[in-house]
C-alpha cells in the first residue's frame, strides 16, 4: 500500500541534463530513472508490444520494492477496440507473469472516438483475471456516466483520473486502487506546461484523502516537455511525505 509517483515513461532525448547527465546513452536512462523514482508508466508497449523475455528482464533489473506500470498495445485498445480480447489478453497475462513483483497496473486507455459501448466494455473485463490491476482511460465523453463507474467498481478496475486540456477531471474511485495520469496543466494542449506548486499542493491533498481511505495510489505525469514531468513528479513526492 502507499502513494506511488513517477512519469509516463522513461527515456527522452529532451531530458538530457534534466534526469540524466548530458550524452548518456539510451540504455543507461534506466539506470538514473530507478536512483530518483519508485515507479514508471511504459509508454512504449502501446506501440509495440515487449517479449516475454523483455518482462522477465525488467523484473531482473528493476530494484527492490520498483513497481512497473504497462500501458496495453494498441492492437487491442485501437485495433480492435477491445473486441474479441482473448488473443492479446493472453499474450499480456504471459508477460505480467514474467514480471512477478514489479507489476503495478494495466494502463487501457481507449481511443478518443470510441463512443460508449456498455457491453464491450463488460465483455472485456469479464475476460481479466482477478490478479491483474486494471486501469481505464476513457477519452470520448460519452463514458463519463454512472452505469460505467458501476462497473468499474464490480470488477474493482480503476477508472483513470485525468488533468489536462479538454479531458473531464472526475475524482472518481472505483477499485481498491486510484490512478492518475497528469497531462499538463495547459488549457489548450495536452501534455503541455508545468503544474505549479499550489496545483501540487491541491494534489497532495486528493493524495492523502485516498490513502486515508486505504487506496493505493499511482500517479504519473505525462508533461515530458522540457522535462517537466521529472520535476514536477519529484515536488509532488516531496508534497506527500
Amino acid at each position: 500500500m502507499g502513494i506511488h509517483i513517477g512519469t509516463s515513461g522513461w527515456s527522452y532525448d529532451h531530458w538530457q541534463g534534466v534526469l540524466y547527465p548530458p550524452e548518456t546513452p539510451v540504455h543507461r536512462r534506466l539506470a538514473y530513472y530507478i536512483q530518483r523514482f519508485q515507479t514508471v508508466e511504459l509508454n512504449s508497449s502501446f506501440y509495440r508490444w515487449p517479449k516475454p523475455s523483455t518482462f522477465a528482464g525488467w523484473r531482473q533489473r528493476l530494484p527492490h520494492n520498483f513497481l512497473l506500470t504497462v500501458k496495453a498495445p494498441r492492437g487491442l485498445t485501437h485495433a480492435k477496440r477491445l473486441y474479441a480480447p482473448e488473443v492479446w489478453l493472453d499474450r499480456i497475462k504471459a508477460c505480467w507473469h514474467e514480471l512477478g513483483e514489479k507489476r503495478a497496473v494495466l494502463l487501457v486507455q481507449l481511443p478518443p472516438n470510441q463512443a460508449c459501448d456498455y457491453d464491450r466494455l463488460a465483455y472485456f473485463l469479464d475476460q481479466i483475471p482477478h490478479w491483474l490491476r486494471v486501469a481505464v482511460e476513457f477519452r470520448h465523453p460519452s463514458w463519463q456516466q454512472e452505469s460505467i463507474f458501476q462497473l468499474l467498481e464490480q470488477h474493482q478496475t480503476a477508472y483513470c483520473i485525468m488533468s489536462g486540456a479538454h479531458l473531464p477531471c472526475i475524482l472518481r474511485a472505483t477499485a481498491p486502487f486510484v490512478y492518475v495520469r497528469m497531462h499538463g496543466p495547459d488549457k489548450q494542449h495536452l501534455y503541455g506546461g508545468a503544474y505549479s506548486d499550489n496545483d501540487l499542493h491541491w494534489w497532495a491533498d486528493r493524495l492523502h484523502e485516498w490513502a486515508s481511505m486505504g487506496k493505493e495510489v499511482f500517479v504519473y505525469f505525462n508533461n515530458d516537455g522540457a522535462g517537466n514531468a521529472v520535476r514536477n513528479a519529484e515536488m509532488l513526492k516531496r508534497f506527500v511525505i
